[in-house]
């Protein structure tokens, strides 16, 4: 008897904790359009396709990520992006190609259409870096394949840091909003020289 009054106990504990710990909330953020970006199209320009950006294991969970060494990671148990990095990253590159004015369209990958050009990468680093100073991180590499023969015709891997202005994780997502459209705008740049050019 007394042990099942025991076992009793230990679950009422178990439970009282576990709804303590869940209890607080989680926090979403979500990395916005540019200021002032407008679709703009070009009725004589190319397709431009861009393809999901794949990205490491540590990231698809949704938590935001800092680094204190570089062989140590931790995540914010209760600060998560909304959309996936790698989404996040090819909605900020469709649109800037888009308001860049160059392309007839620019799709996502999976809409059907064959286009001209397919943008395909990888993001490597999405994260808060905490090395005496707090900055964010974002290294992320492009490539582009002509669609008519396959080939890969271009690449280039952007890697770029941005200050944290107070350590808390309002801050963070500002300055990596902040680093992707700057990586995301210099990407796009890159891209309309060299199709510029080869045209």
């Amino acid at each position: 008897m007394r042990s099942i009054s025991l076992n009793c106990l230990l679950a009422a504990i178990c439970l009282t904790a576990a709804s303590c710990v869940s209890s607080k909330p989680a926090q979403f953020y979500t990395i916005g359009p540019p200021p002032g970006a407008v679709n703009q199209s070009r009725p004589d320009g190319l397709v431009m396709v861009v393809a999901n950006i794949p990205t490491p294991v540590s990231l698809q969970d949704g938590r935001i990520r800092y680094r204190i060494e570089p062989n140590q990671v931790g995540a914010y148990e209760y600060h998560r992006w909304s959309e996936q990095p790698g989404t996040m990253v090819r909605n900020s590159l469709v649109r800037a190609l888009r308001a860049s004015g160059k392309y007839q369209r620019v799709l996502e990958s999976g809409s059907g259409i064959a286009g001209d050009y397919l943008v395909t990468g990888k993001l490597f680093e999405f994260d808060e870096v905490d090395s005496g100073t707090i900055q964010t991180k974002v290294s992320l590499e492009l490539h582009l394949i002509d669609k008519k023969t396959g080939r890969h015709v271009w690449d280039h891997l952007f890697e770029h840091e941005d200050p944290v202005g107070a350590k808390n994780v309002k801050d963070v997502v500002a300055s990596l909003d902040r680093n992707l459209q700057s990586v995301v705008g210099d990407a796009a740049g890159q891209i309309d020289a060299f199709v510029s050019a080869r045209r």
